[in-house]
């Protein structure tokens, strides 16, 4: 380590957040400065983040249900206490409530990257103990003196042209011939904070989805509770490294979801996507605008869901004008780990 570096404290809650920060904290250690990525184990979160060896220690683990989430908060933020003073970290990056205690014990400044969710009280509460809080142009709160807004969406930081080509050599991986079609169905587990009220479709109306996909495509499923049952279903289940998911979703005919994430992803990659979801959910800012600019379908009815995955199966032409319309998009959008890596010179200590 240089005499001039700096330690960075980086936290990696999902498998979200490691793509979120891959990018940035790989250009930070070729820079010479020091990182360590305080990971969560939950889903492949730990799988990510050895995958792209960043240098990382878990603070604690969560099974998939709201209760383990909940009951293991008081050991994570002890695990969180003894490894910052340990580590002594000059900057902390972050989502939430982690980061931010970090960042408060440690009297470090504190960056959250934050998007929208149905869950709005653990940003705002957040907000008030931290440097700076970064969110999506069309996050539709106000978080104060310290909120920065930026264009486009967080997944710009690891799915903007600038940082991903996808590789090409996925359909093979996945078993499926170079014009076969092919759909991509994520399912959500409903474990997290931001999941509260909400939940998962009737088991029958996610086989029924899978059945009627089968018709016109092959399906392969990402399953994030793993309890769904494929074995009398004409699907198979995605098994390839997690982190070949957006190459898989690159070269996918269709992405059908109920997790922001990855109709997100699918979306910005310039794939069809449709999410369907809970009718109770809250209008949010980015699936708004990933709407407007017709990257992105939701229903809430399965018909419709289903209707709309038909349609686009069954069109020649539909997939090329998703891409073009991502690529009208994206031309506007920065390269988000660039803006990271601009606040993480400017955070650190003069």
């Amino acid at each position: 380590m240089t005499a001039a570096s700096t330690r960075y404290l980086v936290f990696t809650n999902t498998p979200a957040h490691v793509h979120l920060y891959k990018n940035m904290v790989a250009e930070l250690r070729d820079e010479g400065h020091d990182v360590l990525v305080l990971g969560r184990a939950y889903g492949c979160t730990e799988d990510l983040l050895s995958y792209y060896d960043m240098p990382y220690e878990l603070y604690g683990g969560q099974s998939p249900s709201f209760r383990s989430l909940v009951t293991n908060v008081p050991s994570q933020f002890t695990s969180i206490l003894r490894r910052v003073r340990a580590y002594d970290p000059d900057v902390v990056f972050g989502r939430g409530s982690y980061a931010a205690f970090a960042g408060t014990v440690s009297r470090t400044r504190t960056i959250l990257v934050v998007d929208s969710t149905p869950y709005n009280v653990g940003p705002i509460v957040s907000s008030a103990f931290v440097h700076r809080v970064l969110t999506p142009d069309s996050y539709g709160r106000n978080l104060g003196a310290n909120h920065d807004r930026f264009r486009g969406v967080k997944e710009c930081a690891y799915l903007h042209p600038d940082v991903f080509s996808p590789d090409q050599s996925v359909r093979a991986d996945l078993g499926v011939g170079s014009s076969e079609p092919y759909v991509v169905v994520r399912l959500n587990a409903y474990d997290s904070v931001h999941d509260v009220g909400l939940g998962a479709g009737p088991t029958t109306d996610r086989v029924a989805l899978l059945e009627r996909l089968a018709e016109h495509a092959t399906v392969f499923v990402s399953d994030e509770s793993e309890t769904l049952d494929l074995s009398t279903l004409d699907a198979r289940r995605f098994d390839l490294h997690p982190a070949r998911i957006h190459d898989a979703l690159a070269a996918a005919n269709l992405v059908v979801t109920d997790t922001g994430t990855i109709a997100t992803e699918g979306a910005l990659l310039g794939t069809p996507a449709i999410r369907f979801i809970d009718e109770d959910e809250p209008a949010m800012g980015e699936f708004e605008e990933l709407e407007a600019n017709d990257l992105l379908v939701q229903h809430t009815d399965l018909a419709d869901v289903l209707a709309d995955a038909q349609s686009i199966l069954e069109s020649e032409s539909e997939r090329e004008r998703w891409q073009r319309r991502r690529d009208e998009f994206m031309a506007s959008k920065p390269n988000l780990t660039r803006r990271l890596l601009d606040i993480a010179v400017d955070a650190a200590p003069q």
